[in-house]
């Protein structure tokens, strides 16, 4: 039980990392500043360095999601629970990251522990700590998330229109080879020449870049540089939130509990990132809405302060909501939102939570009853 416990949670980072690694860095790829490669790689560092800072200044968490409160103590600890939540959490996140959409490892989390604690001892799960702990952050999260978004850009936008700070769009002028036809009868024959063209292309098509210099840098480089670091706050904020979540299910296991734990799901949560996060890039980075340079950077400054204020106060926010919240003020903003694909995405945060508390259920339903397991179940629902 102790290895499926272990082989369990790991899945579990693993999909988390393949799922949430690349909200953090959705803006840069899908406002053309860098591409897939670059943004994944930069993502996994500093979601790494998160992870393992985690093991200084985000022990609070931990506790919180190892079900004391939510569940009684006997059942917290027990492996068959914990293995339940892993399994209902990681498969639950798997799924939606294979259909593309950025879904609350968080709420699978919560949804898995509900679900578990129902099976195992009906009406002794704590309905008012899941409310007031779990349900109002995650709630109030996304809602912060577009306002402060928001608030960043248009204040953003302001201070450069008065610092004078105007744009500017490519024009592409160079040779574009031509196939010149002979007249008839011989037209099957042909020349190739070629010619100065100027082209102008459309928005989507055409790099913006903003012009002029601010404090004697240019002023493109610099928010290049601002976008980046923004980004790589986002993610580090990321796994300092998300790492003590999953390593609080290895509390019960001496040999991997604490700095071991928290290491090496920060470990696995990277390999998920780098082999399986395609699909949610797409989602993050070119569907929920068009973005130019500004607008990821403040989206990605907006995520980045709540989920960092939220991890030093143990607060178990959603860094997904908080992302997509943010970048859907942005779309707001400016007009480009998808609303169809922000629907589709509301709908899956909706399913997230009953769909872990089934699988969750089911697990431990199937273990508990699996043939020496039966003393285990006895002592959890508080029976000698």
């Amino acid at each position: 039980m102790t290895v499926s416990l272990l082989l369990a949670v790991a899945f579990l980072a693993y999909s988390n990392g393949a799922n949430d690694n690349f909200k953090g860095v959705a803006s840069l790829f899908g406002s053309k500043t860098t591409g897939y490669r670059t943004a994944i790689a930069w993502a996994t560092a500093t979601t790494l360095s998160g992870s393992l800072s985690a093991i200084v200044l985000a022990q609070s968490l931990m506790g919180k999601f190892s079900g004391k409160g939510l569940v009684p103590d006997a059942l917290a600890g027990s492996e068959h629970f914990l293995l339940a939540v892993a399994l209902g959490a990681g498969a639950t996140v798997i799924l939606a990251t294979q259909t593309g959409f950025p879904i609350s490892t968080t709420h699978a989390l919560i949804g898995a522990m509900a679900g578990s604690g129902f099976v195992a001892v009906g009406p002794q799960v704590n309905l008012d700590m899941l409310g007031r702990a779990f349900f109002l952050p995650l709630l109030l999260s996304p809602l912060l998330a577009v306002a402060l978004g928001v608030a960043l850009y248009l204040a953003f936008r302001w201070s450069r229109l008065r610092l004078g700070i105007g744009k500017e769009w490519c024009v592409c002028i160079g040779e574009e080879p031509h196939v010149v036809a002979m007249p008839q009868p011989t037209a099957a024959l042909a020349f190739a020449a070629s010619g100065l063209t100027v082209s102008v292309d459309g928005q989507n098509e055409c790099s913006e870049r903003y012009a002029g210099r601010f404090l004697g840098v240019g002023c493109q480089p610099l928010m290049d540089a601002a976008h980046f670091l923004s980004a790589g706050i986002v993610s580090f904020a990321r796994g300092l939130n998300d790492t003590p979540k999953i390593a609080a299910l290895l509390m019960v296991s001496p040999a991997l509990s604490g700095q071991w734990g928290l290491l090496a799901i920060a470990v696995t949560m990277a390999a998920g990132g780098l082999l399986s996060a395609r699909r949610v890039a797409e989602t993050m980075s070119h569907k929920i809405t068009g973005m130019n340079h500004g607008q990821g950077f403040s989206a990605n400054l907006a995520t980045g302060v709540l989920v960092l204020a939220a991890s030093l106060f143990g607060l178990p926010v959603s860094t997904t909501h908080v992302s997509v919240g943010s970048l859907f003020g942005i779309g707001l903003t400016s007009r480009r939102c998808d609303l169809r694909v922000v629907n589709k995405i509301l709908l899956s945060w909706l399913v997230t939570l009953p769909c872990a508390a089934a699988i969750g259920a089911f697990v431990y339903w199937l273990t508990v009853h699996s043939p020496g397991s039966l003393a285990i179940m006895s002592n959890a629902n508080g029976h000698p």
